[in-house]
C-alpha cells in the first residue's frame, strides 16, 4: 500500500540531522535517559506531526520535550504539557481519549493535527533562531500538504507564533503587514484560514494559572467551530 505524501514527509522529518547542536542533545538525552524512564527505548530523533492528513484544525507548539516527545516519538506525549493539551482536546470532542502516553496507545485525533516549528528537543527548551529557521521548510511542506482541508490553526505561545507566520506566508496564505502580534485569544484571518493565539501549555503557565483548562478549552472550541468541526 502506498503511503500518503504526509506520511512520507513525516518519515523524512524523522531522519533529519541538519542542526548539530540539536542532534547531539536529543541523542545524548536518549542515551542517558531519566531515571523514571530507564526501561524505555527513547525515540531520540526529530518528532513528526501527529494527526490525520485531512485535518481541518492544526495545533502548533514549540518543540518536543526532552523526556516527552523525544522519548515517545509523538508530539506532546509523555509530559505534563501533553497531559493538559490532550485532556482539553478530549473534553471538547476532538480526541478519542484524554491521555497520550506512548505512540501505540490507540489515541486518535478527530480532524486535528499537532505539529511544531522545531522538530527536535532543544536544550533548556530553547531552540536558537537559526535552528528555528533551518527547520521551517518542514513546516512549510506540512502546511502545503494540509492546505486543501485546513481551515483553522491554534498557535501555542509567542515563539510558535513568530515562527509560524512566515511559514504560512511561504505556504501561500496572505499574512498581514505588519505581522500581527501574539496574544492569548488573538484571532487573525489569513484568507480562508483563521489563526488563533493561545498561551503555551507549559508547566510554567498551567501551574501558575496563567493558562487554565477552561481558557484552553475556550480557544479550542472557538477554533473547532471556525474549522467546521463542531
Amino acid at each position: 500500500m502506498t503511503s500518503s505524501p504526509l506520511a512520507r514527509l513525516d518519515q523524512r522529518v524523522s531522519a533529519c540531522r541538519a542542526c548539530p547542536r540539536l542532534v547531539a542533545w536529543r541523542e545524548d538525552v536518549a542515551r542517558t535517559k531519566r531515571a523514571a524512564f530507564a526501561d524505555w527505548t527513547y525515540w531520540g530523533r526529530p518528532v513528526p506531526g501527529f494527526g490525520p492528513a485531512d485535518a481541518r484544525l492544526l495545533i502548533i507548539g514549540l518543540a518536543p520535550a526532552a523526556h516527552g516527545g523525544n522519548r515517545t516519538g509523538r508530539m506532546f506525549t509523555g509530559d505534563r504539557s501533553g497531559d493538559v493539551l490532550y485532556q482539553a482536546l478530549y473534553d471538547v470532542g476532538l480526541a478519542s481519549q484524554p491521555t497520550s502516553v506512548s505512540a501505540d496507545d490507540g489515541l486518535e485525533l478527530y480532524g486535528v493535527r499537532v505539529t511544531a516549528p522545531v522538530h527536535c528537543a532543544p536544550p533548556a527548551n530553547k531552540p536558537t533562531p537559526e535552528e528555528r529557521d533551518t527547520c521551517r521548510h518542514w513546516l512549510v511542506e506540512e502546511l502545503a500538504l494540509l492546505r486543501p482541508t485546513l481551515r483553522a490553526a491554534v498557535v501555542l505561545g509567542a515563539f510558535g507564533w513568530q515562527a509560524v507566520l512566515p511559514a504560512f506566508a511561504q505556504a501561500g496564505w496572505t499574512v498581514p503587514r505588519p505581522r500581527p502580534a501574539f496574544a492569548h485569544g488573538a484571532r487573525v484571518d489569513l484568507g480562508g484560514l483563521d489563526v488563533f493565539g493561545c498561551f503555551h501549555v507549559s508547566q510554567r503557565n498551567t501551574f501558575t494559572g496563567r493558562l487554565t483548562p477552561g481558557m484552553l478549552r475556550e480557544v479550542l472550541r472557538t477554533a473547532a467551530e471556525a474549522a467546521g468541526l463542531s
